[in-house]
């Protein structure tokens, strides 16, 4: 894996998310309240709303514009909802979030 540096984790709110753009679309990175970061298409499939601005809890976000729920882990959408959206491997070190930028690579356009 080739890691990318994309800042440090006290520069994404506990809870919230920040933007990472990239030549292909834009990736949402997430702050659990528990410091955990994950890394997410930041479209939601049913309506595209911005999963970036939408409320974290627990290893879930909830979509701001419909509330579909989304499983940071895996993608999966959960309740009722049906959908999956895409995951990238993150992992903070010494304070600092990185993404695997080989993966991001691969990505299809956004």
């Amino acid at each position: 894996m080739s890691w990318l540096d994309i800042g440090a984790i006290d520069d994404i709110p506990l809870r919230g998310a920040r933007i990472v753009k990239t030549a292909l679309g834009c990736v949402a990175v997430f702050r659990t309240d528990a410091d955990q970061v994950f890394a997410t298409s930041d479209r939601c499939p049913h309506k595209g709303g911005p999963l970036s601005e939408g409320i974290v809890h627990g290893t879930s976000v909830t979509c701001p514009l419909h509330n579909w729920v989304f499983s940071l882990e895996t993608g999966q959408a959960q309740g009722a909802d049906s959908g999956q959206i895409a995951t990238y491997p993150a992992r903070v070190e010494a304070g600092r979030v990185l993404l695997d930028a080989s993966v991001l690579a691969k990505r299809s356009a956004a």
